[in-house]
């Protein structure tokens, strides 16, 4: 226990100096001339801030438990006030602790707290157009969900299929805590039960794929526009009254990953790059960052699984009326609820699963300053 807690000491005693350096820096005149560096450390410095306010609030703790205690070991003190500096003793260490946990709590999860705009893309899977219409469920029900906690929601591209479902739909959340509550949700979904276009009553299973990703502000990844490839051409499908006579679809590839988006969702050619940007940017995002995670850490995992889309992470059972999600056991029966945006219990044991495995690997692996997010 006491490896561990220095282990942590030392770790928020690092933080605690990067803080103080990142303020020299920022009163720095020269700095004020560059505002994308001023942003940047401004933003490290936000993430960092109730972290180091309560660690310094904890070393006081741990100073006024030192004045107490030498009352309190001191025979030439009256007996009194001797027992009053015992009592205050036992509840300055109360105090202690509590500040410890809480400060390694909000550690641990320090970085998801501060994303509050993720894009995220539902795609049906295997199970023709009853995996369409589950795709269509799943993007109601976090609708429902982002509604409940007044975040904002935006569609950027959607492919919708002959019965009214979704092959494809990509859209923005944004509001506090998005990220801290949705990144959980990346992986394999898959939905048991009697289609609507079923004759027979049979039980089908399909199979949708949800990729959730942190949407960066320009100032945490810069890409070279030389770098990006852009493809202009007339749109095709449902998009407005000018498809197959204006130019309006973007396709943008970034050449240095490969990654490619098609946008023509919006019949002005400046929305649909702008949104294809949007959309590039995350993708590109996250796939540096996850390679950047891997090599600081090979040896551990911070999420619940990687939130790729081959992972299988939660079946919907109808029938039985019941949601599983199965990188923590865990079964609930009230899918009816669930499917209409009830996702509090399911995302909060998630959270507090993941908290505690990111708990152990903060006293486990070496020092690497705030643990990143999913």
């Amino acid at each position: 226990m006491g490896n561990e807690r220095d282990h942590v000491l030392t770790l928020l005693d690092e933080i605690d100096a990067r803080y103080e350096q990142i303020g020299q820096q920022i009163s720095d005149p020269a700095i004020g001339k560059e505002p994308a560096r001023l942003i940047a450390l401004s933003k490290e410095r936000g993430k960092t801030r109730a972290i180091v306010l309560k660690y310094r609030e904890y070393k006081k703790a741990v100073a006024d438990m030192e004045s107490t205690g030498q009352i309190a070991n001191d025979a030439t003190a009256e007996p009194d006030l001797r027992a009053l500096a015992e009592e205050e003793l036992e509840q300055l260490a109360a105090h202690r602790d509590r500040l410890l946990e809480e400060i390694q709590n909000t550690l641990v999860m320090a970085d998801d707290l501060h994303i509050d705009s993720v894009i995220m893309e539902i795609r049906a899977g295997t199970g023709g157009e009853e995996a369409a219409l589950f795709a269509r469920d799943l993007h109601e029900m976090y609708s429902r969900y982002a509604a409940g906690r007044r975040w904002r929601m935006e569609q950027l591209d959607f492919s919708p299929s002959e019965k009214g479902g979704f092959r494809e739909i990509i859209f923005n959340i944004k509001g506090e805590g998005v990220w801290a509550e949705l990144g959980y949700e990346g992986g394999g979904h898959r939905v048991q039960r009697v289609p609507e276009t079923e004759a027979q009553g049979r039980i089908h299973t399909s199979a949708a794929t949800v990729a959730v990703l942190p949407e960066p502000q320009e100032v945490d990844i810069q890409i070279n526009p030389a770098d990006v490839v852009e493809h202009v051409s007339r749109a095709s499908g449902p998009g407005g009254q000018n498809v197959n006579k204006v130019s309006s679809a973007i396709r943008l590839e970034h050449t240095p990953t490969g990654i490619t988006v098609n946008m023509q969702e919006e019949s002005s050619q400046h929305k649909n790059r702008a949104k294809a940007w949007r959309i590039l940017r995350s993708r590109v995002y996250e796939l540096y960052e996850s390679k950047r995670r891997a090599e600081r850490d090979s040896q551990r995992r911070t999420m619940i699984g990687s939130g790729d889309r081959s992972d299988k992470i939660r079946t919907y059972n109808f029938p039985q009326n019941r949601v599983t999600d199965h990188r923590i056991g865990l079964s609930l029966y009230n899918l009816d609820k669930i499917i209409e945006g009830d996702l509090g219990d399911l995302i909060e044991a998630l959270r507090e699963y993941d908290r505690q495995q990111r708990l152990k690997n903060l006293h486990t692996s070496p020092k690497t300053g705030v643990p990143t997010s999913k």
